[in-house]
Formats: C-alpha cells, structure tokens, sequence
C-alpha cells in the first residue's frame, strides 16, 4: 500500500510539538501534516521548527481547503468538544488528547456521531497500546478470574508549579518549542486540575482494562490554596448486570513531593484472584487462586508509548489497524470526571451517572 495519509493537527502547543508532531513525522505512512492554532506567533514558532509549509489560524478554514484523512486535536479541554465535533462533520477520524470532554453529554454526543459517520474517535491514553496492559485486559475480561468486586486506581504526580500557572519557562525548563504556560491554572480552559490533567490516565486505564462503567459517585477535592484541585479522592459504584456491583476507589495528588516519575497502580480484585498494574515501575502482578502468579516486567521503553496514539490515527485512517484506545472508553472516563467534579462541588453528595445527560454542562 503505497497511500499516504494526510494529518491536521489542531493545537501547536507543548504536547503537540513535543510528541504528536514528531510522531507523524516518524511515521513512514504519513504524507503532509497541516497545523492549526489560533496564536498566530505559536503556530508560527512550531511550524518553523518542523518545517510544516501549510499553516492556518483558523480551522473552519483549513476544513473546507485541505483534503484530510484525520486529525489531531492537542488543545485547552474545554475546546476538545466544538473543534472534534467539527472534525467528525467534515468526515475525518480523530484523535483527541485526554481528557476527551469535560462533560459527559458532549463526549457521548462526540461517539454517536463518530458512528453515525462511519469514523473512529482515538483517545489519548498511550498505556492502552502496550502489550502488558492489553494481557491484563484480555486475562480479567475472560472471566477467569471471575467478577471484579474492588478496584483500587492511583496516580501522584509533580504538577503543582503547572496547577499555580508555572510551567518553568522563567526557571530555564526547556521545552521543544514552548511549554503548556499558564493553561492549567484557568478553569475557563482546563476545567479541574488533578482530575483532568491526571487521574484521567489512571480512570481511563481502568475503564480499559476492567470494561466497567461508573453508576454513582461520591468526592471530595481540595485545591490547598491553588486554583483547582490538588488532591481527590472518589467512592464509585460501578454498574452491575447480575450479582453485586463492584466497588472502586479513585485517587490522586498532583504533589508527590519529589523528583520521581510519579506513581500510577491499579489493582483489581477479583472472586478468583486479582490483578496489580505498577505503571511506572513497569511490574504487573496477575494472582489467580491456589496458582503462583503471572509476574510481568516490562522494559522502560514499553511503559509510555507516547506517538502510538498518532501513529494508531494513522493507521486507522489508512485501514491498516483497529482503534486501539476507543470512544467509549474515553466516554466513561468522562463520565466518572463529571459526575465526580459535580459531588465534590456538592460537599460530596452522590451523584448519580445517569443524571449528567440530564442536567445542564456547567
């Protein structure tokens, strides 16, 4: 197959010249990328870096001039919903960075039209695309080790300068081309802080490998003097087709209070046996009862994927691979986001994932 696709990406920002761009690059099946970014001084910037000939500051343009096969969408949350949305009308498989939404409503609104148009929607969990994960997905999935009946899901992170509007450009951080600057600090964009900045890898991994889906929430955040919330914690009930619902707990700080690499655990347990992902050590623990357990190290490079999700988009929008990190999995991490920005905002009252399609975005 000699095809060559044609890649937009909407967003010159930090993660997208740090990784999605060099991804597309590095990819031997990627023809012409064209950028997109409102700020005409970092589109510039990043297009000069890349040497990426076709520009545009607006993307209602670039739709109706280029001939697309997919595209990227690299931007502040909040804008993650209007810009796919539109890509998906114009035809076009797409790959949004995680968060998918902020809201439950619009990434359930995203999947049904992604199907309607025959199109795949990507989501930018790099961690659903390594073969320990997928093994951990296949084995709890099959059932043998019986129903889930306690999740436990983890991350720490160092984003405290990031959530105070620092992202140490001043202090000599060095970026490809620019960093993220203050974009975390600001509601209006970012929407919540650990929640959608973090603990949505550790819930979308969850998601993925369990095939759970959250019913109720209860959860308390606290900003500690910051604009958005620097430690959550979440009581989820999951839904339950027979038996008991399984129960989970989600949680997370954004000040680890080190120079580590952070910490992302999932441990599912299970009637038979369970099931610990370390993600940042790269150990996975599968127990079954009465056996010795299935110990899995995974070598530092095959932790973090980070160019499959574009390389996966391209793939896709060529025919040559399956939806590697699919809609829904980023629809029910949303769901458990929305559902639990809203309890912690309530002092921690239940919040029931089928009213979110009922009440108003706020």
């Amino acid at each position: 197959m000699n095809r060559k696709a044609r890649i937009g990406v909407i967003g010159a920002g930090w993660w997208s010249t740090y990784t999605h761009i060099p991804a597309l690059q590095a990819h031997t099946h990627v023809g012409e990328i064209v950028l997109c970014d409102s700020n005409a001084e970092k589109l510039d910037a990043a297009a000069e870096r890349y040497e990426i000939a076709r520009r545009y500051t607006d993307l209602n343009q670039m739709l109706a001039t280029e001939v697309l096969d997919g595209a990227i969408i690299a931007t502040n949350h909040a804008s993650h919903f209007a810009l796919a949305k539109g890509c998906l009308e114009r035809g076009l498989h797409v790959m949004i960075e995680k968060p998918m939404t902020l809201y439950a409503g619009d990434a359930r609104a995203l999947a049904e039209l992604a199907q309607r148009q025959g199109k795949e929607i990507i989501v930018g969990y790099p961690y659903h695309f390594t073969a320990h994960v997928n093994r951990v997905r296949a084995v709890i999935q099959s059932g043998e080790l019986g129903a889930i009946q306690l999740v436990n899901c983890f991350m720490a992170s160092n984003i405290l300068s990031l959530l105070r509007g620092d992202d140490g450009s001043a202090r000599g951080a060095r970026y490809a081309v620019h960093g993220p600057g203050d974009v975390y600090s600001q509601p209006h964009l970012s929407g919540g802080g650990q929640g959608h900045l973090q603990i949505t890898h550790s819930a979308g991994l969850m998601f993925f490998v369990t095939g759970l889906r959250a019913r109720c929430v209860h959860a308390r955040m606290e900003t500690h003097g910051l604009p958005l919330d620097l430690v959550d914690a979440m009581l989820v009930e999951f839904e339950a087709d027979t038996g008991r619902p399984a129960l989970g707990v989600v949680s997370g700080t954004g000040n680890q209070g080190s120079a580590g690499g952070g910490m992302v655990d999932l441990q599912v347990y299970c009637e038979h046996g369970s099931v610990d992902i370390n993600v940042i050590t790269g150990v996975v623990n599968i127990h079954r009862r009465d056996q010795s357990s299935e110990v899995i190290q995974v070598p530092d490079g095959e932790r973090y994927p980070r160019f499959a999700t574009a390389h996966n988009l391209v793939d896709v929008a060529l025919g040559r691979a399956s939806n590697g990190s699919p809609a829904e999995v980023g629809v029910r991490t949303v769901e458990l986001l929305d559902a639990a920005y809203r309890s912690a905002a309530a002092d921690g009252a239940r919040v029931l994932v089928e009213t979110l399609y009922q009440a108003p975005s706020t």
